[in-house]
């Protein structure tokens, strides 16, 4: 699946406030990789800019005069994110944000993002996998071992960076699921190619196989029991042992 790590930076919040996108980022993963395609703009709000904002990402009035209003970049935004899977970590800011943009500028048939690309929200699946704790992108960051040195300011491209390095972590901590080895080659086509299968020496030293003790069993059935007793049926291990002698189990 084509996916799309996004992030914006806004005049303030809320939307319905009158608040606008400053700042747009993107980058796009495939196989699980950055692919070096991005989508990056700076955008006119045509509007102030909160002082809190600013605190945040350091963008002022100033240095959006002589940008392009969302309308001027709108065909090709939608272009870059149009079918992917979005990556946004609190997705209902963004995504509402620029719902918004698309409806100010008349072009409603693209004013609910979610009709057209899957939306995933890293906040909600940080969450859920650690409950009770916090689930900012620098939390994260420390928690997953991910470099954010380099963000002293909030600014959108470079927090889309951080967060596919996140995301990869995430979904499995690998951010390269490729059978290729450290020092092989590509093939001119940005594939690397597998090493040969290195099998092990038939006069390895065999492995070791520790049997259960009579104490080891012992424990086993009494846990059996408990599962039994608790969900009032056996013990899918007792379903299974039953089913090899060919007796019902007890």
């Amino acid at each position: 699946m084509r996916r799309v790590v996004l992030d914006t930076e806004t005049t303030g919040m809320p939307v319905n406030d009158g608040h606008r996108v400053i700042e747009i980022g993107c980058v796009e993963v495939e196989g699980r990789r950055l692919t070096g395609r991005h989508f990056h703009i700076y955008l006119q709000p045509d509007r102030e800019i909160d002082e809190g904002a600013i605190a945040v990402h350091g963008i002022t009035s100033e240095d959006l005069k002589d940008k392009p209003r969302f309308k001027d970049v709108a065909d090709e935004f939608y272009e870059f994110i149009k079918g992917a899977q979005l990556i946004i970590h609190n997705a209902p800011f963004d995504i509402g944000f620029l719902n918004n943009e698309f409806a100010l500028i008349g072009q409603h048939e693209r004013a609910d993002i979610s009709s057209y690309c899957d939306v995933l929200d890293t906040l909600q699946m940080a969450r859920e996998r650690h409950p009770g704790q916090r689930n900012s992108l620098d939390a994260l960051c420390k928690r997953y071992g991910v470099d954010n040195s380099g963000r002293e300011l909030h600014g959108a491209l470079l927090d889309s960076e951080i967060l596919a390095d996140v995301y990869l972590a995430m979904t499995g901590g690998q951010t390269n699921l490729s059978l290729a080895g450290e020092g092989s080659e590509g093939d001119g086509s940005g594939r690397q190619q597998p090493t040969p299968i290195r099998r092990l020496p038939a006069e390895r030293p065999m492995g070791v196989v520790i049997a259960a003790s009579a104490e080891d069993l012992a424990a086993h059935a009494a846990r059996l029991a408990v599962i039994e007793k608790a969900a009032g049926a056996p013990a899918l291990w007792a379903q299974m042992e039953a089913a090899e002698q060919g007796a019902p189990a007890s």
